[in-house]
């Protein structure tokens, strides 16, 4: 377990609230929520980072969304973004490294065990997001039932997300190779 944040763990946080940033920035837009690189950016923070440093750098990001920084996909920002429909989803990203870093001390070493965490993580950004989408969209006046919003907001992103759960664990086990 790290005792206290060295300037190293202190910069690596602020590079990955970052690259979180600039990951969900790289948008194609689909229906109700658009494709972007945000799992990805998450999934590599608490691959490479660890549980603890991962988590910070993912709610730096949230926070500095939260107070007015442009740096949610479509250069979205605060809290009516974060109160809104997809607003579930990215609340998830902390869920699910909440879950990582719950976890990660009996993986050990083991990069498959991260990514059954990781992908357990995504399941719960899933139904949270769902759950929130369902809420918000209700009070809006139209209502979802729990599979139409699944259909909606996570079947289509399933196969991209496993993608980018995989190509995070080839940039992590390759960061990880740099010295880290």
């Amino acid at each position: 377990m790290k005792k206290d944040f060295t300037v190293k763990n202190l910069i690596l946080i602020a590079v990955f609230a970052a690259i979180t940033a600039v990951c969900s920035w790289i948008t194609i837009p689909f229906l109700t929520i658009p494709f972007t690189m945000q799992t990805f950016a998450v999934f590599l923070a608490l691959r490479f980072l660890g549980g603890r440093d991962g988590t910070l750098a993912i709610l730096i990001y949230i926070l500095m969304g939260a107070v007015g920084v442009p740096v949610f996909s479509g250069f979205g920002a605060g809290f009516g973004v974060i109160l809104g429909p997809t607003g579930g989803y990215i609340v998830g990203f902390l869920l699910c490294a909440f879950l990582f870093w719950a976890l990660e001390k009996p993986a050990g070493k083991s990069a498959v065990y991260a990514d059954v965490i990781l992908f357990a993580g995504l399941l719960l950004c899933y139904v949270f997001g769902t759950l929130w989408f369902i809420k918000v969209m209700s009070d809006k006046g139209t209502t979802y039932t729990f599979s139409a919003a699944l259909s909606a907001c996570v079947l289509p992103f399933v196969v991209p997300d496993v993608l980018k759960l995989a190509l995070s664990h080839v940039v992590g086990i390759r960061l990880k190779k740099t010295g880290h």
